[in-house]
């Protein structure tokens, strides 16, 4: 009796970790299908501009958009790897009647942001809401015209632009010191195979938890 119930605690135990682990096993194959996805999404051939762009029928849609672009400029601070930190700019850009924002891509924070071309711009890219702000987001400095997240919203109310976001993979400006920040996955979680490791894992410490304290049971005392 002794062992019994050490035993059955030891089995169920194991059986919980290893079902959490399974679990995140699954949910792996599903975060990496929906990856999939938006990256099929992301990099299908362009297409014009929709009337009204929908937040979640349109994510990532690629369009091509040709217009003219504006003042002023939103820089957003952002850091590139083995390059430091530098900024997104951001431009209003009429195309035709309307006007919304294109994100043109990463400019050193060194170097003076280029001035807008008088000739219209062709920019394909990827319509895009993201979500950057939390409650840590400082405000942005508008006399600096720095900010620290794109809050699209307020970027847009800012701008007097529709809340339209068309992030750059290329673009017509000539000479551009500017690298474009297409849209990609890398910044969307998928963190399931390390809680499968850490599940399994305890499974196996578990385990080996139970069957030495079963040892210990069944030793005999010494004297």
């Amino acid at each position: 009796m002794r062992f019994l119930l050490p035993l059955i605690f030891g089995l169920l135990g194991t059986v919980v970790l290893v079902g959490l682990g399974v679990w995140q096993m699954q949910r792996l194959d599903w975060k990496e299908a929906i990856l999939a996805d938006i990256d099929a999404r992301i990099t299908a051939a362009p297409v014009a501009l929709p009337d009204q762009p929908d937040p979640q029928a349109d994510r990532y849609l690629p369009v091509t958009v040709t217009g003219v672009l504006q003042d002023p400029a939103i820089r957003v601070l952002v850091s590139q790897k083995q390059v430091g930190a530098g900024y997104r700019i951001i431009r209003p850009m009429q195309v035709g009647e309307r006007l919304i924002m294109v994100d043109l891509g990463f400019l050193p924070i060194q170097s003076p942001t280029p001035a807008v071309p008088s000739d219209p711009v062709t920019v394909q890219g990827n319509l895009h809401w993201p979500d950057e702000v939390d409650s840590y987001t400082p405000a942005p400095d508008l006399d600096a015209e720095i900010w620290f997240a794109r809050d699209l919203s307020l970027m847009a109310d800012h701008l007097g632009t529709a809340p339209v976001l068309v992030v750059a993979r290329s673009t017509s400006l000539p000479d551009s010191a500017l690298a474009p920040l297409p849209v990609d996955t890398s910044g969307i979680p998928n963190d399931h195979l390390g809680y499968a490791v850490t599940w399994f894992g305890l499974a196996i410490v578990w385990v080996m938890m139970t069957g030495f304290f079963l040892w210990r049971i069944r030793k005999p005392a010494k004297g």
